[in-house]
This record gives C-alpha cells, sequence and structure tokens, in this order.
C-alpha cells in the first residue's frame, strides 16, 4: 500500500497557509476533493476560530459584540469537527480493513492532524511573541521556552500521526470514526433552542 499521507507535508503546508495573516478570511480553497480538501478545511477554521476566540476576550466592547463572537466560534468549531470526521473517512476507505485481534487506537487520524494544526497555529502566535519589540527580555524568553516546548509537541504528534497510519495499514492496529454529535448547535437537541427551558 502506498503512503497515504506525510506528517512533513502536512506540518509544510500549514506553515505556509499561517504565514499569511489573511489566508483563512481571503484564499480561495487549493483543494476541491479527497484528504487535502477536508485537511485545508479544518487548518481554516482552526485559523478563524482562533480569531474569533482572540475577539471573544475583548472587553472594551458591547456583550453584543461577544454573543456575535461566540455564535462564530460555535459554527467554525462545527465545521471543524465535520472536517475531522471527514478526513478519517477518508482515510478508513483508503485503509485495509480492520484486523480482528488488532490495536484500537482511541484518537483517529483525523483528531491528530487538528491537534497539529493547532500546535501549528500556538508555534505562529508564538513565534510573534519572541520578536515583540515592546516586551521585557523576560517575556521574550518565556515565550522562547514555550515556543521550543511547541515543536516538541508538533514534531511528536507528526510522529505519533505517521506510526499510526503505518500501523493501520500493516493490519496491527486500527481506529474508529468517533462523531461528535455536538448538540449545543441543534435546534432539535439544545432545550434552548427548542423551547423546553
Amino acid at each position: 500500500m502506498t503512503k497515504l499521507i506525510a506528517a512533513a507535508d502536512i506540518l509544510a503546508f500549514h506553515d505556509a497557509c499561517v504565514a499569511n495573516r489573511a489566508w483563512a478570511k481571503t484564499a480561495p480553497a487549493r483543494f476541491t476533493e479527497g484528504l487535502w480538501q477536508f485537511l485545508e478545511l479544518n487548518h481554516r477554521f482552526n485559523n478563524l476560530l482562533w480569531d474569533e476566540e482572540d475577539l471573544a476576550r475583548r472587553k472594551d466592547v458591547a456583550d453584543s459584540e461577544i454573543a456575535i463572537n461566540k455564535r462564530a466560534i460555535d459554527g467554525y468549531n462545527q465545521k471543524r469537527n465535520d472536517a475531522i470526521e471527514r478526513m478519517d473517512e477518508v482515510f478508513l476507505s483508503a485503509l485495509p480493513p480492520a484486523v480482528p485481534g488488532s490495536r484500537l487506537n482511541s484518537e483517529t487520524a483525523g483528531s491528530m492532524i487538528d491537534r497539529i494544526s493547532i500546535r501549528g497555529l500556538k508555534i505562529f502566535h508564538m513565534g510573534e511573541q519572541t520578536r515583540r519589540t515592546d516586551a521585557s527580555a523576560e517575556h521574550i524568553a518565556t515565550c522562547q521556552t514555550k515556543l521550543a516546548r511547541l515543536q516538541e509537541q508538533r514534531s511528536d504528534l507528526a510522529a505519533c500521526l505517521e506510526q499510526l497510519l503505518a500501523d493501520c495499514a500493516a493490519g496491527v492496529a486500527h481506529y474508529k470514526v468517533y462523531r461528535q454529535f455536538k448538540m449545543y448547535n441543534d435546534p432539535t437537541l439544545n432545550p434552548y433552542l427548542y423551547g423546553a427551558k
């Protein structure tokens, strides 16, 4: 079986996207099908979530502005989770069927890619903190230490993703698509939306 995806390619793609601050809001999609389409969507929604989360922490705006941010966060989070599930569907359709007795991995390949995406965002933004000219030397040093730790975490996650996919291809591991069933956005499941409260 040919390799489905290289973790190094994912990291390079994530880094190239976040280097363009306007990418998530303005850049057209590079991929329109397959695994890369959903990987790109996941990373785009993580970027949009990051910005909305920052905006939602403002104290100098009306509460109505924060409510708008919160609703955007809910929407992006739903789309982010949908993209994770779609990545997993693509992976599982390309991998051989699970072998009886093989190890069940609790984390999916899609959720690992999502975590890699978030680490990429943290690396980018922590890197910005290390280059601030208005911050103290102590702040810069603390952020440099955090940056190194984030880079190590992302590298470890990438290696774990490679190993999981190799193990699944070899029949020694498998995973399942676990649906998130987000209830807060569903008007039939959230009692405040269907009028029970």
